[in-house]
């Protein structure tokens, strides 16, 4: 059996009818363009003859994208198989893809003709389009809802008109693995008695799948397809496309990489995967950039939580040997590392981890104080601790909470409307230059307080050129508790021009009073990690 498995993806064609993605020329190239890079066999470039900027898009990948096989997509008519092939033909390799559905509440509702009248125009197709392309794919629409006598039918047909390639898809995600395992067994069985076992042995005929994820087993069928002989697999990145997407090919790749001992078990050959595998974070986020559909972060392999651990058995675990809870080395797919994330049920080994790995190396006694500290005032409050806070925890029990700022007293009116502004007014205490007061106008309280005490202290927020000019990375306002009563925290990151970041948390019945709190906590970690920070860690390294 030809052990090779070739990756037909669909993102540029498929993947661009997911609701309101659209994709200009530029961005498909590119996209094709990482796609050879990463190792993707056949592009499917689009639809020509759906409009004529599909048509310009796929001719100019096809004659700008070299490295992988070209197909458009036609369905089973002279015409648009015509334009498909003007569309691709300069390419390196091209291939016309053609279709038509078979099940019969397709050939009932939508076609409205007979079986025999479908399988004459399949056969008419694939015969038009090998006389302009040498490369031709069939694909038999909603095979999975097919009559199994009949779909065998239309695919001896199509083989014997020319077609190479005969994709078999579950176009509505219908089918499930056990069943997907012996539609595709029954139509390769059939092949071989009709005698074509030499051409599916050397790969000249290959029984493709293309699923889709309806019922959210794309993946899976496509692997129990493979199990069954398939030899080709369509998918998009990030499985993208129509309803709830496609299968993703990212997954299916992992997978037969992963678990090439069950594959080649199973199958009696080791499934060949050429796959560039580093280069599948890059693409999925080239893609996710591109089309503007973010990857949820519990994703398989491409989610931003696929590799990290929060739970403190976890996290100790993969610090002592990554293999206890990660099948996959994150770096062969393109991530940086596993991650250790620090939250409600982390830990102390995360905590130490952590810490060193921003430099600071603290003997037990204070570790167990930072532990203490972090329990106590963050863990429970937020949902993801930024490393910010850690470092704010540090600083904090090193200087002993002696900081160079106090928020003495503050005023701030709200206006409901017109033309006035709301306004702040701040009074601070600075250890260095004495009681600041001042005043400032915002678009609502929060914002005022904050430009009262930036104006107090000499700072500028965000893209305001200054020389103390701090981006706010990050703020947000929780409730402790319900009721009109609830004690509110906010939480602040700020970082300077020089790329130091610090944190700040705040409480308070009053959450204008809370927000203030958190900015003066992050800007004295500021300074002191300015002044004294580099210092400490150097001191702490030494053994200090």
């Amino acid at each position: 059996m030809n052990s090779r498995i070739i990756f037909f993806d669909t993102t540029l064609r498929d993947g661009e009818q997911s609701p309101g993605v659209s994709l200009n020329i530029k961005q498909k190239i590119e996209i094709g363009r990482a796609l050879v890079e990463l190792g993707i066999d056949v592009i499917e470039a689009g639809f020509p003859v759906t409009s004529p900027g599909d048509f310009e898009a796929v001719k100019t990948i096809a004659k700008e994208v070299k490295g992988a096989t070209i197909a458009a997509l036609a369905r089973a008519n002279k015409k648009d198989i015509e334009v498909a092939w003007e569309a691709i033909k300069y390419a390196e390799r091209p291939r016309i893809h053609t279709f038509i559905a078979t099940s019969d509440i397709h050939l009932k509702y939508k076609l409205k003709k007979t079986r025999e009248e479908v399988l004459q125009l399949a056969k008419e197709a694939v015969s038009f389009a090998k006389t302009l392309c040498p490369d031709v794919e069939f694909s038999a629409e909603d095979a999975t809802r097919s009559d199994r006598e009949y779909l065998a039918k239309v695919v001896l047909e199509v083989v014997k008109a020319g077609a190479n390639t005969i994709n078999i898809p579950d176009t509505v995600g219908y089918t499930v693995p056990q069943e997907y395992y012996e539609l595709i067994r029954f139509l390769v069985e059939n092949l071989k008695k009709a005698g074509y076992d030499e051409a599916l042995e050397k790969g000249e005929i290959r029984l493709s799948v293309h699923c889709h994820n309806d019922l959210g087993l794309a993946v899976a069928n496509s692997l129990s397809a493979i199990l069954a002989g398939a030899t080709q697999v369509e998918g998009t990145i990030n499985g993208i496309g129509e309803r709830a997407g496609n299968a993703a090919l990212e997954e299916i790749i992992m997978t037969l990489k992963t678990r090439t001992d069950f594959f080649k078990e199973k199958l009696g050959y080791e499934p060949e995967v050429k796959i560039n595998t580093r280069l599948i974070v890059p693409v999925s986020q080239l893609v996710s950039k591109h089309t503007g559909m973010y990857v949820q972060p519990n994703k398989a392999i491409v989610g931003a939580n696929a590799f990290a651990h929060e739970s403190g058995i976890h996290q100790h675990g993969v610090l002592c040997e990554r293999t206890t809870y990660e099948i996959i080395d994150p770096k062969e797919i393109g991530w940086t590392g596993s991650a250790i994330i620090l939250g409600k049920h982390s830990g102390r080994h995360a905590i130490s981890f952590k810490l060193e790995s921003l430099g600071w190396k603290l003997p037990k006694e204070l570790l167990d104080q930072v532990f203490e500290r972090y329990r106590s005032e963050v863990k429970d409050i937020l949902r993801k601790v930024d490393d910010a806070y850690l470092e704010g925890i540090v600083l904090d029990l090193l200087l002993e909470n002696e900081y160079r700022y106090k928020l003495v007293s503050s005023q701030v009116i709200s206006v409901l409307s017109g033309s006035l502004k709301p306004i702040a007014q701040v009074e601070i205490e600075d250890k260095k230059l004495g009681k600041r007061v001042s005043v400032g106008l915002g678009i609502g309280p929060i914002d005022a307080a904050y430009k009262a005490v930036a104006e107090a202290l000499g700072y500028t927020f965000n893209n305001e050129e200054s020389k103390k000019a701090l981006k706010l990375l990050d703020f947000h306002i929780d409730a402790l508790s319900g009721g009109t009563s609830a004690e509110g925290v906010c939480g602040v990151i700020l970082e300077d021009e020089g790329g130091i970041r610090s944190a700040g948390l705040g409480k308070d019945g009053d959450i204008v009073i809370a927000s203030l709190k958190a900015l003066i906590k992050a800007l004295n970690r500021l300074e002191a990690y300015i002044e004294k920070g580099e210092i400490l860690k150097k001191e702490f390294a030494k053994g200090n």
